[in-house]
């Protein structure tokens, strides 16, 4: 049995359906989305064929070999190392012109390079054909038809794969035009080595550059690529192989060299692609109306209001049941534990502490998971790459282009991957503004908050009282971005350029991987950080400087909230309870509902008992409708979760900016509560 080892390079423009195709081979259970930017860092996995060991490295997207955002650099570093063995170009068949300028690039390294043309059954509904053996011989390497979503042709590819790890080139590439209509004097020779042949002048500066590079770097191991990119003018390569080269590069010949490429992608394409013309007339007349300056917005809203509502109305009749089950839990642990003798401490810290805290926070386990299979269908469909095209006009006003809006979107769902998601912005000041705006995203974390106090206090009027959390954040950070704008003297063009996915029906894989993440991330969360959560805030209530004290008025929590009443009393939080609750959110936002419980003393606080008993506590504290608004919001506003914080600090490296966000995050939050509950409390 073999040990050898091939590591394979999976590479793509973005939205080709790569991560899908990494997925069928190795199992992983990647995050896949019918929009472009999701894959923003390398991930590997592991999977054996014929006894052969595979190592396959999934790579973000990337149009293109020339590095513009964080992602494409990522590829393209990893691309010229010599870690990868052969590299799998997944292109997306139905939208081939477009794949095979990678392509071309890809092929000029000199490594052994596949072709998976992927979503083949896209394809076939068109009606359009591809004729595969006339491809490979116009581009010199194998050409796999496969689908990644329903796993067909992936046996072919891997065996292909392996069969051409040590070939950078095919057995023949065959023109359809004459090379001696060349003047060149190597231009037999060309055609019969490159798929890509340029015009006289280009090969000639090709030609001359790579002997130049030859003397003085002859460890340079592909002379022609290196020697194209430089003509390119790449300023990676010239400062890495510093060469004279003044009497060559008497223009830029980038443009030039690009228009060459598209050139032969048509004559490929006229020559192997029949039935092009046949458009996805259901995507056209869809865009129409999602799409529309006017309308788009709108529409936006209304769709994200209907997923709210189901997010409501579906996800509270399932919590019912929940809670019956957290109620029966818990008498059976009062039971069971009584049964057996335990003191009144480890029973409170078991109920009141444990069940509690951790049994409050499952509740909202089916209002979290309509939530994100609503996000889930949305995004496999192909409608969040149309709200970032439709922002993009918003967007522009503050500064940035509507690319910024996807990291944003991802923020719905959580703040830690739409942070690492602004690197698909192309510089660094752009990613920062982004970074700095996206955690006034309303993440799922929130949804709790949000759902128990809007039930307690806007009865009919909840979810709507709940929506406006979404809307109020989405506002904040774009008045947040405005301002960055006006403050910020240099004036960036930016323009987006983004692919709009054709729309899709959902894959039920995909949807499945997504759901299930998040709900394991939830789970997870449940388990750890609001467990101990729970733990400590128990403890910290039921401990004073006498000891265990059962009066949480006596304890050390009741000292540490007291002293911050007066900064929170403005604000319409003046509650030392509350103000500990908000303290605990900074672990994680769903702390703020499990604390609640503990600092109320209101055991299984999600039933409809609990809330009852809660809502009368906190009137009789004269804590109403416009305090739990003003909670509500302050909750969307202020520091992120500490696992949001670490990432935030790890994307731009620096302590002291992550900690003047947090600031200015937390001074916002103060600011809004404060306008929201001083102004309603002079109104009503």
């Amino acid at each position: 049995m073999s040990t050898r080892e091939l590591t394979i390079g999976f590479v793509g423009n973005p939205n080709c359906g790569k991560t899908t195709l990494f997925n069928a081979y190795t199992g992983a259970n990647l995050k896949v989305a019918n929009w472009p930017g999701v894959t923003v860092e390398k991930k590997e996995g592991a999977m054996r064929f014929h006894d052969e060991a595979y190592r396959l490295v999934d790579l973000p997207g990337t149009y293109s070999l020339t590095s513009y955002t964080m992602e494409e650099t990522v590829t393209r570093q990893y691309i010229l190392s010599d870690d990868v063995d052969v590299i799998v170009d997944v292109a997306d068949a139905s939208a081939l012109e477009r794949n095979l300028y990678l392509t071309l690039q890809l092929i000029e390294l000199g490594k052994p390079v596949v072709l998976a043309l992927n979503m083949m059954d896209i394809v076939q509904e068109r009606g359009m054909e591809i004729d595969l053996h006339r491809l490979p011989e116009m581009l010199g390497i194998p050409c796999v038809p496969v689908s990644a979503r329903r796993k067909t042709g992936l046996e072919i590819l891997i065996h292909t794969v392996a069969h051409h790890q040590d070939k950078a080139q095919g057995e023949k590439i065959i023109h359809h035009h004459d090379p001696e209509t060349s003047n060149h004097k190597d231009a037999e020779e060309h055609h019969k080595r490159y798929a890509m042949v340029y015009t006289d002048e280009i090969e000639d500066k090709i030609d001359e550059i790579g002997e130049r590079l030859r003397k003085l770097y002859p460890e340079i191991e592909n002379l022609r690529w290196h020697a194209i990119k430089i003509l390119e003018n790449d300023q990676e390569l010239k400062e890495r192989y510093p060469v004279e080269l003044s009497d060559i590069l008497d223009q830029d010949y980038e443009k030039e060299i690009i228009n060459q490429k598209f050139g032969f992608i048509e004559e490929v394409i006229a020559e192997c692609v029949a039935n092009r013309a046949r458009k996805a007339e259901a995507t056209d007349r869809t865009d129409r109306i999602l799409t529309h300056p006017v309308l788009g917005l709108p529409v936006f809203l209304l769709i994200m209001a209907l997923v709210f509502f189901l997010t409501f109305t579906v996800g509270d009749w399932l919590k019912g049941y929940f809670e019956v089950a957290l109620d029966w839990l818990t008498e059976e642990s009062v039971v069971a534990l009584s049964s057996v003798g335990a003191g009144d401490m480890l029973l409170s810290l078991i109920t009141d502490g444990i069940l509690a805290g951790v049994g409050g926070i499952l509740t909202f386990l089916p209002n979290i998971f309509i939530l994100f299979l609503a996000l889930a269908f949305l995004e496999d469909s192909g409608y969040m790459a149309r709200v970032a095209y439709v922002m993009d006009g918003v967007m522009g006003r503050i500064g940035l282009s509507g690319r910024a809006f996807l990291p944003m979107l991802l923020g719905f769902g959580c703040t830690v991957p739409a942070v690492m998601a602004s690197r698909v912005l192309e510089n660094r000041k752009d990613r920062m503004k982004t970074i700095l705006i996206t955690p006034f995203m309303s993440c799922s974390a929130r949804l709790p908050i949000y759902v128990m106090f809007s039930g307690l206090f806007f009865g009919d009027w909840a979810m709507a009282a709940a929506f406006s959390m979404y809307a109020l954040g989405l506002l904040i950070a774009i008045l947040a971005a405005y301002v960055l704008k006006l403050l910020d003297k240099e004036k960036d063009s930016n323009m987006l350029l983004i692919e709009l996915p054709e729309y899709k029906t959902p894959n039920a894989h995909t949807i499945y991987v997504y759901v299930s993440e998040k709900v394991k991330d939830y789970l997870s969360k449940a388990g750890t950080t609001i467990f101990v959560a729970s733990i400590v805030m128990w403890l910290v209530m039921n401990l004073g400087l006498h000891g265990f004290t059962s009066d949480m008025d006596q304890s050390f929590g009741a000292v540490i909230g007291k002293v911050l009443v007066p900064v929170f009393a403005p604000i319409g939080l003046g509650y030392w309870q509350i103000v500990l609750a908000l303290i605990s959110g900074v672990a994680a936002k769903e702390v703020v509902v499990s604390s609640c419980s503990v600092l109320f003393g209101i055991g299984n606080v999600t039933t409809g008992a609990g809330m009852e008993n809660l809502s009368s506590l906190l009137e009789s504290m004269g804590f109403g409708a416009l305090n739990a608004y003003a909670l509500m919001v302050f909750c969307l506003l202020y520091v992120p979760c500490m696992a949001a914080v670490a990432t935030i600090k790890r994307e731009t490296g620096s302590w002291k900016w992550t900690c003047a966000m947090a600031a200015f995050q937390l001074a916002t939050a103060w600011a809004a509560a404060f306008l929201i509950f001083q102004i309603g409390s002079w109104v009503m």
